[in-house]
């Protein structure tokens, strides 16, 4: 879609205040021209977008924040070439093929999760997607898991086939990651072995089997301004649960390993737009936030963000977990399970 020029201050402010009414008081979703307006006000009017979106966070998600651990259970080796990742064979990168770790090591990465006050853990692969061997694992570790700890159980195991997407929910699975990551049609520039629409129809599948469908983005890999905004409207088509929010961290030895990172500001203004464009899901924190924002990651949690990712993550270091629940602390933010909120 074509976007609006710069907008001034005060036409900024009449664009917020209009997105206001329509999403706290006719409780609508912003139309394409609407979320297009919103993403081109000033940098002195990102605080009244962030003010907003948290607003709609609260009336439409209410206040509750969710706390997840993640598990690279089979790390490195994956056969794709995803520029933005470490794990993929095709690069040389620090990150090599490890096989799938062994049920005690699971086990304990989950009791640790659920130590921390989280109530979702997800189990991640480095693999296109599943092969038999890898199914009967998950369809093993994720009622032990669930059954052992009480948490929620989630799998990000690449792309399904329909029978497998039936196995994976018949066996407990609570939500399936599966991000497209950037807009269709940017897609082709830093993915070639797959493409969109076979991501996309991953993401229906999950959702047709019941499982909660987590879908995501990666921001910061050269998509423009434009391309962001599409890719909200397609996210807001596949109708995801949770939308994690990821940040380009970039990885030596990746094509996107010289690629400077999102500026801070910037990400406050896009974490608002994902919460205005996507009122009612679970907008997480994932990657990259600690290179990104630095010092402002309590603004980015009152700027729509209402889950976060604790720990490290797939191949690159978090912060330490208590210093993110000393921060929801300072905010009042309670800790809880979230669902769909419609």
């Amino acid at each position: 879609m074509q976007l609006p020029p710069p907008l001034s201050a005060a036409e900024a402010r009449t664009q917020i205040t209009a997105a206001g009414v329509a999403l706290l008081d006719e409780r609508r979703l912003l139309r394409p021209e609407e979320l297009g307006g919103l993403a081109m006000v000033p940098d002195e009017s990102v605080m009244g977008l962030a003010s907003l979106a948290h607003e709609v966070r609260l009336a439409w998600c209410g206040p509750t924040v969710e706390v997840e651990g993640i598990l690279s259970a089979k790390t490195g080796g994956c056969p794709e070439d995803c520029h933005f990742c470490s794990q993929s064979s095709r690069f040389d990168t620090p990150v090599k093929a490890t096989p799938f770790l062994d049920t005690d090591e699971v086990l304990r990465a989950a009791a640790e999760t659920a130590a921390l006050g989280a109530s979702e853990f997800c189990i991640v692969l480095a693999v296109r997607g599943p092969d038999e061997r890898i199914m009967a694992r998950l369809l093993e570790l994720v009622p032990l898991v669930r059954d052992r700890t009480g948490l929620n159980v989630a799998v990000s195991a690449g792309i399904l086939t329909d029978d497998q997407a039936r196995r994976l929910a018949a066996g407990g699975v609570h939500r399936y990651n599966h991000n497209v990551e950037t807009a269709r049609s940017y897609f082709p520039s830093v993915v070639t072995t797959h493409g969109w629409d076979e991501r996309a129809e991953t993401c229906r599948l999950v959702r047709d089997h019941g499982m909660e469908l987590c879908c995501g983005a990666l921001v910061g890999m050269g998509e423009s301004d434009a391309q962001r905004i599409e890719l909200l409207l397609q996210l807001r088509e596949l109708d995801p649960t949770e939308v994690p929010v990821n940040f380009l961290n970039p990885r030596p030895g990746t094509p996107l390993g010289e690629r400077p990172v999102v500026g801070a500001w910037d990400a406050i203004r896009w974490i608002a737009l994902f919460r205005l464009a996507l009122p009612n899901v679970i907008l997480r924190y994932a990657g990259g936030r600690e290179v990104t924002l630095r010092d402002l990651q309590a603004m980015g949690m009152t700027a729509g963000i209402n889950a976060l990712i604790v720990g490290n993550y797939l191949t690159t270091l978090g912060r330490s977990p208590q210093e993110d629940l000393r921060m929801l602390e300072d905010l009042r933010m309670p800790l809880g399970a979230l669902t769909a909120a419609l």
